[in-house]
């Protein structure tokens, strides 16, 4: 009987776990499954450009075994590209070091690189405006700015 995988660290959940060919239908299609730690050891020596030793201590697993998980991964990527599979990140034995799986020592997911990823960093904020007299009032995350009533005037606002 195998040895079961050692739990890694996580540093950051991915924020999408679905990838599919364009213009083919999900019916028939191959999926590859990816594991959240392979996905993590491509984003450490691919993305953050870490050395291998230095990326395996942040996953708390020897180097060697750094090197399988992330051959695995770029064999499971390059499968997917080259005979059009759909790439599904799923599973694996991984844990947060926040201890909640939502991010990295507890700040959430959308902690990693970019514009914020969903924190509102890198873009002015949006704001609802009414067209008739100008008033203006934040937009709400998933709530449509067509939906709101102008409080002054009473007419519908439009995104601004």
């Amino acid at each position: 009987m195998a040895r079961p995988f050692k739990c890694r660290y996580i540093w950051n959940n991915p924020n999408f776990y679905y990838f599919k060919p364009r213009a083919v239908p999900l019916a028939g299609l191959k999926e590859v499954i990816l594991t959240v730690d392979e996905a993590e050891t491509l984003r450490l020596k691919d993305l953050e450009k870490l050395e291998q030793t230095q990326a395996a201590d942040k996953m708390n697993i020897h180097q060697s075994t750094f090197q399988r998980t992330l051959t695995r991964a770029r064999e499971k990527i390059s499968d997917a590209i080259i005979n059009g599979k759909a790439i599904k990140i799923q599973g694996g034995n991984y844990k947060m070091p926040g201890g909640d799986r939502t991010g990295p020592l507890g700040q959430g997911p959308f902690t990693g690189r970019g514009r914020g990823r969903g924190q509102g960093f890198g873009a002015p904020p949006i704001n609802c405006v009414c067209p008739s007299c100008g008033y203006q009032e934040a937009k709400k995350p998933g709530v449509p700015c067509s939906t709101i009533i102008c409080p002054k005037c009473k007419t519908r606002m439009v995104r601004g």
